[in-house]
C-alpha cells in the first residue's frame, strides 16, 4: 500500500499578475498537533501545517494567505509593484518548506499586505506567526520583538472593530500577549474584561482567561511586583 505523504499541491491564481502556479499545503489528516501554547501556537509532530499558509508568486513575488484580499484594485497592484515587484527576483515557494523558507515567506506576506493597506487583522496573523517560527527556533529576542508588534496591531484591531463575534478571543489574546511580553498590569486588565463582561459567553475563552489570570498572578508574586486591587479578591 503506498504511504500518504503529509503535502499535497494545489493551483492559485495570483491576485496581482493573474499567474497560475503550485503551492503545498498539508493533508487534513496530518493536521494533529500535539500541544498548544496559550497563545494558540501548536506543535506537530509531522510538518507543520503553519509553514505553508503563505502563498507566494514565483513571478511576481506577491505573498498572501487565504484570508487575504485576493481581488486587489488597480492602485493596490500598482503600488506592490512599484514598492515590491520590481524587485522581485524570479523563485519558487511551492515544495517542501523548511524554518528559513517559511520565515521568509511570513515575512513577505507582512510587506504586502502592509503595501496594499489590507485588513489589520491579516497584518495582526502574520506578525503572530513570524514571533512563533522564532519561538520554535528558541530565539527568545526576535520572539519577545514580533510579539510586542503583535501586541499593538491587535490592539488596533480592538480599535477598529470594538466588539464583535470573535471579541472573546481577541480580548483574551491581547491580554495573554501583554503577559507574554510582561505588561503584566495591562494583562490583568484585558483577562478581567473576559471574565467579567456578563456579555461575553464563549466558556472557552472565559474558562482560558481564568487559567491565565492565575498564572500571571503567580508571576506577579514570584517577581514581587505589587498586585491590583482585583487580583486580591477571587475571581
Amino acid at each position: 500500500m503506498t504511504k500518504l505523504e503529509p503535502l499535497y499541491t494545489t493551483q492559485i491564481t495570483c491576485g496581482v499578475c493573474e499567474h497560475a502556479f503550485m503551492t503545498s499545503r498539508v493533508r487534513p489528516s496530518f493536521k494533529k498537533s500535539i500541544r498548544t501554547d496559550s497563545d494558540f501556537c501548536a506543535y506537530y509532530k509531522d510538518e507543520n501545517p503553519d509553514f505553508y499558509v503563505v502563498r507566494v508568486c514565483p513571478k511576481c513575488g506577491f505573498a498572501s494567505t487565504e484570508n487575504s484580499m485576493n481581488r486587489l484594485n488597480d492602485a493596490q497592484k500598482k503600488i506592490f509593484k512599484e514598492k515590491m515587484g520590481s524587485r522581485w527576483i524570479e523563485r519558487d515557494f511551492g515544495g517542501k518548506r523548511e524554518w528559513d523558507i517559511a520565515l521568509e515567506s511570513y515575512k513577505l506576506a507582512l510587506l504586502c499586505a502592509q503595501t496594499i493597506g489590507d485588513s489589520e487583522r491579516i497584518v495582526s496573523s502574520n506578525l503572530q506567526h513570524i514571533s512563533w517560527l522564532y519561538r520554535y527556533k528558541g530565539d527568545h529576542e526576535q520572539e519577545q520583538r514580533f510579539l510586542q508588534y503583535c501586541l499593538d496591531s491587535y490592539i488596533q484591531v480592538y480599535e477598529q472593530e470594538g466588539t464583535g463575534a470573535n471579541n472573546a478571543r481577541l480580548l483574551y489574546l491581547i491580554g495573554e500577549l501583554n503577559r507574554r511580553v510582561g505588561n503584566f498590569h495591562e494583562a490583568v486588565k484585558w483577562f478581567s474584561r473576559v471574565i467579567n463582561d456578563k456579555k461575553i459567553t464563549d466558556a472557552a475563552m472565559i474558562r482560558a482567561s481564568r487559567e491565565q489570570w492565575t498564572v500571571l498572578r503567580e508571576q506577579m508574586i514570584a517577581k514581587e511586583i505589587q498586585l491590583p486591587d482585583q487580583m486580591n479578591s477571587s475571581i
